[in-house]
């Protein structure tokens, strides 16, 4: 399910690939592939390892939906 407001939707996805520089690819719902990087609060502990295969939710632009962050990983 994904929700929505003026400048981003959220979105849960799969991460499919880690790239170098802790960027992601990511697949959402409906099949689309977003580029990824953690949001602030998350790289600030270094404790939250995203991994392929992980879920994840996903803030994606409404300007831009090729891009993305990661705002939540599920256990």
């Amino acid at each position: 399910m994904a929700e929505t407001t003026d400048d981003y939707i959220r979105m849960r996805g799969k991460v499919k690939q880690v790239l170098r520089d802790a960027t992601f690819i990511v697949e959402v719902e409906g099949g689309l592939e977003v580029t990824a990087r953690p949001a602030g609060r998350m790289r600030r502990g270094r404790m939250i390892r995203i991994l392929p295969g992980d879920e994840v939710d996903v803030e994606v632009s409404t300007y831009d939906p090729t891009m993305g962050r990661i705002v939540w990983r599920y256990r």
